[in-house]
């Protein structure tokens, strides 16, 4: 018998399924902190732009089309 089939008859219904957990306590696993590190760093990298395009048009654009000045 190899060793994945003992592994599956030792596990019963938690084969294949992702238990493992950051911290004991905590109740997240390895790959919801994955994919919440993912999520937060696409969205950091957007408000980033957001913040440049904000910039951009309160510097530039506005100006340029007389809807206020910058002093």
């Amino acid at each position: 018998m190899g060793e994945a089939k003992r592994r599956k008859t030792t596990l019963g219904e938690k084969y294949g399924q992702d238990t493992t957990r950051i911290l004991p306590w905590i109740p997240i696993s390895k790959t919801q902190a994955e994919k919440f590190v993912k999520w937060s760093n696409r969205l950091t990298w957007i408000g980033i732009g957001g913040l440049v395009a904000a910039w951009v048009i309160v510097r530039f654009i506005g100006p340029a089309f007389g809807w206020w000045e910058v002093v």
